[in-house]
């Protein structure tokens, strides 16, 4: 069995995807960037973009069972690698005591050019998806 939730993002029903998918015993996080229901939040921050983005990754975790804890794996796309230590303080904030793996890779633009970082995650929990 799979289970989904959306998070009323626009773009999820232009492109067809879920906001998160628990299958298994893992729930995968869709790209989470700082924004509200297509408003971009924390425009010019990447710190406090990036502790949003991980605020709605984890709210998709929530609505599946999940929390941070279970959190094994993510991935930071950051439009300017020069500001990797906001981005890292941000997801240490989150992270600093679960320590998933994770990978921070620049990339030259976001769906909104006011997006500054996307984090996606994957989470691992017994059971999640039946």
């Amino acid at each position: 069995m799979t289970r989904r939730v959306s998070s009323g993002a626009p773009w999820e029903s232009v492109v067809g995807y879920s906001r998160a998918v628990a299958a298994g015993d893992h729930v995968y996080v869709t790209g989470c960037t700082s924004q509200d229901r297509g408003t971009v939040l924390h425009v010019g921050d990447p710190y406090e973009q990036t502790r949003q983005a991980i605020r709605n990754v984890e709210a998709a975790l929530a609505e599946l069972g999940a929390a941070l804890t279970d959190v094994v794996r993510t991935r930071i796309y950051v439009t300017d690698i020069s500001r990797w230590q906001d981005y890292g303080r941000g997801h240490g904030d989150a992270f600093g005591a679960v320590m998933p793996a994770t990978t921070m890779v620049e990339v030259s633009a976001l769906i909104d050019p006011d997006m500054l970082v996307e984090v996606e995650a994957v989470a691992y929990k017994p059971g999640i998806g039946e």
